[in-house]
């Protein structure tokens, strides 16, 4: 007969796969474009969030600890810290619900409304998403269009104010509730332990040592007239490269190329589910995710696989958009591979939400796609169609270019995170204050020509999970060069280097059973810290290329692997509702069905 902690501990589990998974569901229907089961998915939600907020639980484990075992112990205060993480009196319970419904009434109005620019020629409106525009901003050769599509995002940035300043104010109220500051600082201690004031030492240090790049862009422009203007930026700096790349990034060949990049990598699913659904399509969410509505699981001691959805926005036959689908497969893939791979008995610790901390999660993602920006695989996977790998000297090139950029990376990061601190902390917000703050911070952020609301369009300061957290990708970023840093210098090689997916999946095993600090600790033998990252982006040209050509010699040593692509998972590639294939016969065929209809849905 079972213990009754073990009794407890089977009682947990079976509850929250099902309270998850209904949600999920509804979840993933609703974003990629049927909101006819928002009411459903609000239902469901709320559901969810009573269960992991009802204090009895806490009262129960407490109970059973001294009761329990070593092994029960060490699970039961995996579950009180879950538990604690989400305790809410009734009075935060029911304004959750109205902040869910607040959430899904914005999330709607952003997928139904109408997007597009209009046509400085003909002043004709022109249908186009907003993906789509900001893709447009960034490689359209005319500055006529590229400034209407910066323009019509203006518009659309102030699509939900009024609802975004009400969820403020009750995402203000819920955490002041708890005894907090504010939203934002709960988040932050809930997610990551931290400070406000811990959090932003360390960005305001980063950009005091990076800031001196502003001065070297203003004496760019003096050779490059109007290079600051914002619709300009990107398509100057970049926009000639993006269109030279684009033809090494057929989205037709990305499936393979990402599927055949994993498994020399040595990572696999663990007997995982994997729905993909990678193109743009009106009222479909705006951004990529990964969400799985199947958490790993154990019963009777037997390990069950999870399920894993994720998405992006390709817009096929749009110069760069490409690349952002490559960019997804590896991003989101990273993150499907992290939690599918947990070992962990609990399904509290094997989810993407606390006590998972958005900077751990978002390690994994980000270490993932830089390694499909470096030269070493672009040299040895991105080739065009006639079989020309991507050349070397377009890498040369692009460092030499870009060299003012480097030392700004992080800045985007900061840029939002900076933004929702003060838009938590500002009193009595209003329109115009919202506003204001937005443009304060694209000012010092990115010091255009010309402010800019583009804050206002970041899809995650209006959900609930991401709001407060987009704080996670820059301390990834930190953790992701200490960690590549650490495989430099131990094997010299990243890509196809199996021995790098076998450590990896070690810690991924912990689910969110450890801290972040903890498990930058483990996998890189030191905590963590900037250095490696400022030593990155501080480099000079010469020792990046110097570096590149070591690498890329190192990688030529190992040979390509041309075996069958194995990836231990049940994939589904998917378009809505509609499945377009399957890896029922292999992963092979999957992909060049799915390359095969990607060519059906080029935009005339």
């Amino acid at each position: 007969m079972k213990s009754k902690p073990q009794q407890f501990l089977d009682r947990m589990n079976k509850e929250y796969i099902k309270l998850h998974k209904v949600y999920e569901e509804y979840f993933w229907t609703s974003y990629m474009g049927d909101t006819s089961v928002n009411p459903q998915k609000d239902e469901a939600l709320a559901a969810r969030d009573a269960f992991r907020a009802d204090s009895t639980y806490i009262a129960q484990i407490k109970d059973l600890l001294p009761k329990a075992n070593k092994q029960e112990q060490s699970r039961l205060k995996l579950w009180l810290k879950f538990f604690e993480a989400y305790q809410s009196p009734q009075e935060g319970i029911e304004l959750k619900k109205k902040i869910d419904a607040l959430e899904t009434k914005i999330t709607k109005k952003r997928a139904t409304r109408k997007e597009g620019y209009i046509d400085p020629v003909t002043q004709k409106f022109v249908k186009a998403s907003e993906n789509k525009m900001s893709t447009m901003t960034r490689t359209h050769p005319d500055e006529k269009i590229r400034k209407a599509c910066f323009e019509a995002r203006e518009k659309l940035a102030e699509d939900c104010l009024p609802e975004y300043i009400e969820m403020i104010k009750l995402r203000n109220e819920y955490a002041r509730m708890l005894g907090f500051e504010d939203f934002y600082a709960y988040k932050v201690e809930r997610e990551d332990g931290m400070t406000k004031k811990e959090l932003f030492a360390i960005f305001d240090a980063i950009y005091e040592k990076t800031k001196y790049a502003f001065k070297d862009l203003r004496t760019l422009e003096k050779k490059m007239p109007n290079l600051r203007k914002p619709w300009n930026f990107g398509y100057m700096m970049t926009g000639n490269f993006t269109k030279e790349e684009d033809q090494y990034f057929p989205f037709e060949e990305a499936v393979t190329r990402w599927g055949r990049s994993f498994a020399a990598l040595g990572i696999d699913f663990q007997g995982g589910k994997l729905q993909l659904d990678l193109l743009d399509r009106q009222g479909k969410y705006d951004n990529g995710f990964c969400h799985w509505p199947d958490m790993v699981s154990f019963e009777n001691g037997k390990r069950k696989p999870g399920s894993s959805n994720f998405t992006c926005n390709v817009v096929m036959g749009q110069v760069g958009s490409a690349f952002q689908g490559y960019h997804t497969l590896f991003h989101e893939g990273g993150h499907a591979a992290h939690l599918l791979n947990s070992e962990q008995q609990d399904v509290c610790v094997n989810h993407e939400y606390a006590p998972m901390a958005s900077s751990w999660a978002e390690t994994q993602s980000m270490f993932l796609d830089t390694m499909l920006s470096s030269i070493e695989w672009l040299t040895r996977y991105a080739h065009n169609t006639q079989g020309d790998e991507y050349p070397f000297e377009l890498f040369v090139r692009r460092v030499e270019k870009l060299g003012p950029l480097r030392p700004l990376n992080l800045n985007g990061i900061i840029f939002v995170s900076s933004f929702e601190k003060e838009i938590y902390e500002t009193k009595n917000l209003t329109a115009e204050k919202v506003k204001n703050i937005a443009r304060k911070a694209y000012k010092k952020y990115f010091d255009r020509s010309e402010d800019s609301l583009y804050a206002l369009n970041v899809p995650h300061i209006y959900a609930w999970e991401n709001s407060g957290s987009y704080h996670g990708y820059g301390l990834a970023e930190l953790a992701l060069e200490q960690w590549r840093d650490y495989f430099y210098k131990k094997y010299g090689y990243i890509v196809d280097n199996p021995q790098v997916g076998k450590e990896m999946k070690k810690v991924w095993a912990l689910g969110s059973s450890k801290t972040f600090k903890e498990c930058v600790q483990m996998a890189t033998g030191k905590k963590l810290s900037p250095q490696a990252f400022v030593r990155v982006v501080t480099r000079s040209k010469d020792t990046i290329i110097k570096l590149a050509q070591q690498r890329i010699k190192k990688l030529n040593e190992v040979k390509v692997s041309r075996a069958a692509i194995k990836l231990n998972a049940q994939i589904a590639m998917v378009s809505g509702k509609e499945t377009i294939a399957t890896n029922a016969k292999s992963f092979e065929d999957m992909a060049e069905k799915y390359g095969k209809w990607l060519k059906t849905q080029v935009e005339k």
